[in-house]
């Protein structure tokens, strides 16, 4: 498996350059944390190393003692603390490390999707960090790894095997860059069992596994749907409470993720009724499903990646009125309505509910984005009427 930089490099170094607070880097399991930030610092510590583990019991000093930070250096160390959330006093060890040796070292903290869980809980290292989100391969950074100045970028044409990767491998890196159909259905059947077992058990305390696995199955099958929660607990035997609780925690896991709709300034919209999408789009069965997850994976790694370099406040959402007019995706900038998104496998014929909701939301932009159409070397962002866009060119400009 050919090694391939990352942009997420691009971005810590920037960040590494640029800000004394400490780096934390959250996103899915087998994302890629823990080998981007190897190769950004010179010590390495992980908690489930039973020798680093047992100098960070020993606490901030020894941490100190081991980076060596009484020598003098033209430049901070870089310091990776890996797995440190497993601690149950993992915070109160950053802080008191930071407050006392920030000034003289660096630190990317990383973990895996439990970390983002654990940063919710009374935020004592407010002001001490900056959030970085990752996430899997896109068409973007198959095109650019560099840093992004601002947020849409000029189109290019990606390399059809890496277009073909995605699609049938997802962006995971090992099984995207392995691209062996057998490695991913076996990769893709451990992480679910990792997912499952290891992380909800250890981390959310659930007992009942059967049951949780049962409804990551049904979820599996619900990816780019409205998630009707009585429904599902239904099928499950669960209270609705419980149901929605689960699902929050398993978004919260990176299992998958919620798009809610968007209501402000748009004539009788719903305003309940979640949609849901798994971040491995690679298992889906049905190829509409499969190319609207795809297009969403997307869209959520650019507003969270513009989000976190500073370039905004972006959200992701969708539009569905009570006449039952919907568009799949809505991106908000800065709370005002950016640009819209239906996405299409082959239906090249204009939807139109794009021009509608437009003329609702006031939005600069509104898209139809065909899977199976070829690239065209064309700034979408630069038309304002609704347009048939392939995703090729439309994907090649986000992150």
């Amino acid at each position: 498996m050919s090694e391939r930089a990352r942009l997420y490099t691009a971005i810590l170094q920037d960040h590494l350059q640029r800000h004394r607070q400490m780096a934390l880097i959250s996103g899915p399991r087998q994302v890629g944390k823990t080998t981007t930030c190897r190769s950004l610092g010179e010590a390495y510590f992980n908690w489930d190393n039973s020798d680093d583990r047992r100098r960070l019991l020993r606490g901030p000093a020894a941490l100190a003692e081991a980076l060596q930070l009484d020598r003098l250096r033209a430049q901070p160390p870089v310091a990776i603390l890996d797995e440190l959330h497993k601690y149950s006093k993992w915070k109160t060890l950053l802080k008191g490390f930071f407050d006392t040796h920030g000034d003289r070292v660096r630190l990317l903290v990383t973990g895996s999707s439990r970390l983002d869980v654990f940063r919710r809980g009374g935020d004592s290292l407010m002001g001490r960090y900056l959030l970085y989100r990752m996430h899997p391969w896109s068409v973007g950074e198959c095109l650019r790894t560099g840093l992004p100045a601002r947020e849409i970028q000029p189109p290019g044409e990606v390399p059809a095997a890496d277009w073909d990767a995605l699609w049938e491998h997802g962006g995971f890196p090992e099984p995207f860059l392995r691209r062996d159909t057998r490695f991913t259905r076996r990769w893709r059947s451990l992480r679910q069992e990792q997912l499952s077992r290891e992380d909800l058990r250890d981390v959310a305390h659930i007992t009942d596994l059967g049951t949780m696995e049962t409804l990551m199955q049904l979820l599996a099958e619900h990816s780019a749907q409205q998630l009707v929660y009585s429904n599902l607990a239904q099928e499950i035997q669960v209270s609705v409470d419980t149901a929605k609780r689960w699902i929050d925690l398993l978004g919260r896991m990176h299992y998958g993720f919620i798009v809610r709709p968007w209501f402000k300034n748009v004539a009788k919209a719903l305003r309940k009724e979640p949609k849901w999408f798994l971040r491995d789009w690679s298992g889906l069965a049905d190829d509409g499903a499969r190319a609207e997850t795809f297009v969403a994976c997307h869209l959520l790694k650019a507003v969270e990646g513009w989000t976190d370099l500073g370039l905004g406040d972006f959200e992701l959402r969708y539009l569905r009125d009570k006449q039952k007019r919907e568009v799949d995706f809505l991106v908000v900038r800065d709370r005002q309505p950016w640009f819209l998104v239906e996405v299409k496998l082959t239906d090249a014929n204009l939807s139109p509910s794009l021009a509608y909701f437009q003329a609702q939301t006031k939005v600069l932009h509104a898209f139809q984005v065909v899977m199976n159409l070829p690239y065209e070397p064309a700034d979408c962002f630069a038309v304002r009427q609704p347009v048939v866009v392939p995703a090729r060119t439309f994907l090649s400009q986000l992150l």
